[in-house]
């Protein structure tokens, strides 16, 4: 059972995030420490300040030593994937082998109120703020696949091609290679069960949002999905890291001891606390304290 921390930089400073995170890397107990890769706000209004996600985390790997970190999750459609596996490459050597590749499919086309976020699909306004372009879910786990072979033949071969569907390399040659060999971990957020097929074919990490997004009994379903496909591709359901993202409520430390306790209870080994700005003075060590700590004595 590990934790990590999620700093959500919406609304809140570069050097509020600065601070959480420095804090943060001087406590054993937190493993790892997490952004998210919007451009916009997805929650309240649309015209609060927030930062690109990779660009802040170069900065933020290079001033910490200690925690494994990464984006959860990047979104695949907003890079082309040979761009985002070089930035990914120059960010593990920056922190010296600690990045956690955290992958999802981005925007798509998706109905009012799905995954848990009420209201309009907030990747709409979004990508047409930037000139993206949502696509149908089937093609963005298809181009995700794509993505995930691109990224580990640059981490792993000195020169290649690839010729997908939706992407074309030609001379790829990827140096320096990543710290870590073969390449950084993968995780992938998601829960759709084509998603969750991936999941079980590539990745080491797998990642849901906790409630109030997805309820505890619906977490556990999606769980069974996956355990499924591992079994239906001979692979080891241990060998994937079950994640999940919890939204702290700094007012009730028992109520989230309580949640996160059901969580672990449901299988989760991985759970990170995610944190609304504005950041309390000490928050990292406030989530040792009251949720780390006494959580890990009560599963001892």
């Amino acid at each position: 059972m590990t934790f990590g921390i999620k700093t959500t930089p919406m609304r809140a400073t570069y050097e509020e995030i600065s601070r959480v995170w420095q804090e943060a890397d001087a406590l054993p107990a937190i493993a790892d420490a997490w952004l998210w890769d919007h451009l916009l706000p997805v929650a309240g209004p649309r015209n609060g300040q927030i930062l690109e996600g990779w660009t802040l985390l170069s900065a933020l790997a290079a001033q910490t030593r200690r925690l494994r970190l990464g984006l959860l999750v990047t979104s695949n459609r907003i890079r082309e994937p040979a761009v985002l596996g070089k930035i990914a490459t120059t960010v593990d050597v920056i922190s010296q082998g600690r990045l956690i590749m955290g992958l999802g499919v981005g925007g798509t086309h998706q109905p009012p109120d799905a995954g848990g976020v009420a209201g309009e699909n907030p990747a709409i306004a979004e990508y047409d703020a930037y000139g993206l372009t949502l696509v149908p879910p089937a093609e963005g786990i298809a181009r995700l696949a794509e993505t995930i072979t691109i990224l580990k033949n640059m981490w792993t071969e000195d020169v290649f091609d690839f010729h997908g569907r939706y992407y074309t390399l030609k001379t790829n040659q990827n140096e320096p290679k990543p710290v870590q060999r073969p390449g950084p971990p993968l995780l992938i957020g998601g829960w759709g069960t084509k998603t969750l097929r991936l999941v079980a074919e590539q990745a080491d990490i797998w990642n849901i949002p906790g409630p109030p997004h997805n309820t505890l009994d619906y977490i556990a379903e999606r769980s069974r999905v996956l355990d499924a496909h591992c079994a239906a591709i001979g692979r080891d359901r241990k060998t994937i890291t079950r994640s999940v993202q919890y939204i702290v409520a700094y007012d009730d430390p028992a109520g989230d001891r309580k949640a996160i306790l059901d969580l672990i209870d449901a299988g989760m080994t991985h759970i990170v606390l995610s944190l609304r700005s504005p950041y309390p003075s000490q928050v990292a060590h406030w989530l040792v304290d009251e949720i780390i700590t006494p959580v890990r004595a009560l599963r001892s």
